[in-house]
């Protein structure tokens, strides 16, 4: 016998699931809702298949193909357009020479095939029709037969006065061929509507059969769920779904799950799934194939589709996460909400009950969305952010990405031009710089590769050579699931937002500029790139008074590639140095703050053991240092700031330091004393980069210790910040603790208020009108001045918050003073 597989369904209903796939192809547990029906037909013994088509017939053909791993034998039958449910039959009539078998590619059974074969042939009948009992028929159609099962009314969607039994037609028929002839090819055509209704007036045969059994007719999303949930229950007969491992857990192939992670089945988990550290999962869940749940999420009732990720401390209740999306960490999103294909959910961000948020959509961190996102733009809108282009490798920066974004940065930039690149150690920027490489030379950019250096040698090497920008592909120093992709400009400096706003245009309207054959990039290493840069970093220092000194510091060099510059630097000024970490390790491009913090503890403890004259730590950019003192002591990052601050002050007979508006108000103090003056810049590495390099600019710092000499470059160096610390301290003959010593003492805190989006523009705007008419121009965010004490509220760039910065004669005054404005700003948020 021949089936006839019904599967051009839209399913509009379902949406946003069905909108990049047939309602057939929708995915339940473990494979699509027609793969299990095509698995029902095998166990009877039905393998000659005809599938009609019309909604994305591409879609289900690719995935069955000729049949051969299913063991079946497809035919395809599709439809130009919709020709109802007979008349999409009736389309693939030349198939059908005999008795045959009509069932949904779209609904979930285990019905006894076999009986409802022999009941229609034991009653020689024209149509059978499969019958199935509900507790509410309203939203199908009703049919009613007598004693024999022989069919003596329909009803349509019936109104419970007009109910007068709860046996609804399934759409499951074995049918005659004959009863293709009542009607011509081509037109639409409705079994129940029309075929039946003509059937039953000329008496033919037709008849009903009331089955046992599980059915559902996976129409909405409410049915949906509960049709995972049933089969993941075991209520519906279904070919095995994975490997048991016991308390109701099925695994596809090469899962991972964390020893501390807790699953309480029933729950399904896909191919290659990822269950991290802290997890909990509560069934009925789905994990399909290739996602990641990562540390101390939440996953209770919900459904995950393939190749998606969800967060760190996420929850999800009782929502589906459809294919390729991101839910970034501790967002929440409840009962009864879908998330499209290729969506992101901020981290932070709230997505109500039954919200439904159409595919490529972006949620941004913080926001609370009460009802569904169907129009509007698609994706991400910015691209860039504080700390460059960033995102988690491989869900937010792809290969084709990064590729593109080569292409777009190549087209703001002359044909012919020259631009470095450079990355980490680790393999996630080593990918990626592949796609960035691959994207420049598209646009007739030629590009000089640098292989792994330190930050600050790939901004020295792109000013020196005349290159017109270059890139730095890292992983994020903060997470070790993202990467940071840094773009500079012909100095070697962070781009400027215009800069930055003319690549994200080219990026969003994919205006790429593609060059004819001869004029496509060329791309090459770039020779000498450390002896280059060794050589010239030498030349600005006083190295003879620094060899004179006989200097001993330990120095940290966090397993980076500053391990492979610095030791020769170092040798040659004659520093007897104790090496930690020396050995580059791509696992360390990344390490938590605890982590962290532990190993300069363990610097600080040598330098006390060996009575150094420093101990350095430097980040694995080599952009900043960490710095432990004579006395043995970690050196706060404001402190430090003060301290080269004052040694450059004095080593020029005053001059100019720039800092931004977030360093304490000592400095003013510190370069009073040294004939001095300090110019403030807004919170942003491009802003500090380009005050320094103003004329008179002696040094410049973001006061989280990193350090700008524009004498060498105009650029964070932590390299040439160490170097000059030991030429300061040897042409001075003193000690970091002496001169920590004499500096006034900072009493700042800084507190952090929660802020939707949406609000910080109100915020902000309250906060200008209430201060308005300060003396001082205001240079980023609100600063008000009290005397000696002032506060600053700062919306944070990349987060749903704001950061308040208050600085006093006294601890508890700074404390007093941030607390007062926190409640401030909850007040105007609301």
């Amino acid at each position: 016998m021949k089936a006839v597989v019904m599967a051009g369904g839209q399913g509009s209903r379902l949406r946003p699931l069905t909108i990049n796939r047939p309602k057939p192809m929708v995915p339940l547990v473990n494979k699509p809702v027609i793969a299990h029906i095509i698995e029902l037909l095998k166990r009877h013994g039905i393998t000659k298949v005809v599938i009609t088509l019309q909604f994305m017939a591409d879609l289900v053909q690719d995935y069955f193909g000729d049949g051969s791993t299913m063991g079946i034998e497809p035919n395809y039958s599709i439809e130009e357009v919709p020709l109802g449910t007979a008349g999409s039959v009736k389309n693939a009539q030349e198939f059908l020479d005999d008795t045959f078998i009509v069932i949904s590619g779209d609904a979930l059974t285990d019905f006894d095939l076999g009986a409802i074969i022999e009941f229609h042939k034991a009653k020689k009948a024209m149509a059978t029709l499969t019958l199935y009992r509900v507790p509410n028929p309203l939203e199908y159609g009703v049919v009613i037969v007598n004693g024999q099962g022989r069919i003596q009314e329909f009803q349509e969607k019936p109104s419970w006065g007009e109910v007068m039994s709860d046996t609804v037609n399934t759409g499951i028929y074995v049918l005659e061929p004959e009863v293709l002839d009542y009607f011509e090819a081509g037109e639409s055509f409705d079994f129940s509507k029309d075929l039946f209704p003509i059937l039953m007036e000329k008496g033919d045969p037709l008849y009903g059969y009331v089955a046992g059994g599980y059915w559902c007719d996976v129409g909405n999303i409410q049915e949906y769920m509960r049709a995972s949930r049933d089969l993941l229950d075991g209520r519906v007969h279904v070919e095995s779904i994975g490997n048991d491992i016991g308390g109701g857990v099925w695994c596809g192939e090469s899962v991972e799950i964390a020893p501390d992670a807790q699953l309480f089945g029933p729950i399904y988990l896909g191919e290659g799934v990822k269950i991290k550290g802290g997890v909990v999962i509560q069934g009925p869940s789905v994990i399909r194939d290739y996602s990641i749940v990562d540390n101390r999420a939440h996953v209770e009732r919900s459904i995950v589709w393939r190749n998606s990720y969800v967060g760190e401390g996420v929850e999800l209740r009782g929502a589906v996460v459809c294919r390729q999306c991101s839910i970034k960490s501790k967002a929440v999103i409840f009962e009864g909400a879908v998330v499209g294909d290729m969506s992101t959910v901020g981290e932070k961000a709230i997505i109500h009950p039954n919200v439904k948020i159409w595919p490529e959509k972006e949620v941004e961190a913080g926001a609370t969305v009460k009802s569904s996102i169907i129009w509007g733009s698609q994706g991400r809108r910015v691209l860039f952010g504080r700390y460059g282009v960033t995102g988690q490798v491989n869900i937010d920066l792809t290969p084709e990405l990064a590729a593109k974004l080569g292409a777009a940065f190549g087209a703001t930039l002359p044909k012919g031009a020259v631009v470095t690149i450079n990355r980490d150690v680790h393999r996630s920027p080593r990918m990626l710089k592949r796609g960035i490489i691959s994207g420049l030379p598209s646009a007739g950019i030629n590009v000089r590769d640098l292989r792994s250096v330190p930050i600050p040698v790939a901004r020295y090497i792109t000013r020196k050579i005349g290159a017109a920008g270059g890139v730095h592909i890292r992983l994020s120093p903060y997470d070790s699931r993202v990467v940071d992709i840094k773009f500079m400009d012909k100095r070697g400096l962070n781009l400027s937002k215009g800069t930055e706003r003319g690549i994200e245009k080219i990026f969003f309207r994919e205006d790429f500029r593609r060059v004819y054959l001869d004029e496509i990039g060329v791309i090459k290493y770039q020779p000498n790139v450390v002896e280059t840069y060794t050589a010239d970093f030498l030349a600005r220092l006083n190295v003879e008074a620094i060899r004179k000194a006989g200097f001993f510091v330990v120095v940290d060099y966090a397993n980076a590639p500053a391990a492979l510059v610095l030791p020769n630097i170092l040798n040659q000024l004659g520093v007897r140095v104790v090496e930690l970490n020396a050995a580059i390790d791509e696992s360390k491009m990344s390490i938590p703050t605890q982590e962290f913090q532990q190993s300069l503890g363990q610097l600080a403890s040598i330098c006390s053991a060996l009575g150094t004259n420093l101990g350095v730590r430097l980040d694995v950019g080599g952009e900043k240092i960490f710095l432990v003192d004579d006395c043995g002591k970690v050196l706060p990052s404001g402190m430090a700031t003060a301290l080269f601050a004052a040694l450059a002050l004095r080593a020029h007979g005053g001059g100019t330091i720039a800092v931004p508006v977030t360093v304490s108000r000592t400095l003013e103090t510190i370069a009073g004393q040294y004939g001095g003056q300090v110019i403030r810049t807004r919170l942003d590495m491009h802003a500090v980069m380009e005050a320094a390099a103003q004329e008179g600019v002696v040094m410049a710092a973001d006061g989280t210790d990193g350090f700008v000499f524009p004498q060498f470059q105009p650029a964070v160096d932590g390299m040439m910040a160490l170097a000059k610390l030991l030429e300061f301290l040897a042409l001075e003959n003193t000690s970091v603790c002496e001169v920590v010593a004499s500096l006034p003492p900072q009493r700042m805190v800084v507190r952090n208020v929660s802020c939707p989006w949406e609000n910080k523009g109100t915020v902000m705007r309250l906060l200008h009108e209430r201060y308005r008419g300060g003396k001082e121009a205001q240079i980023d965010g609100v600063k008000v001045h009290l005397g000696e004490a002032w506060v600053l509220v700062l919306p944070d760039p990349d987060h749903p918050l704001f950061r308040i910065y208050a600085e006093s004669d006294s601890i508890a005054a700074a404390e007093d003073l941030a607390d007062k404005y926190v409640r401030i700003v909850e007040s105007l948020r609301e």
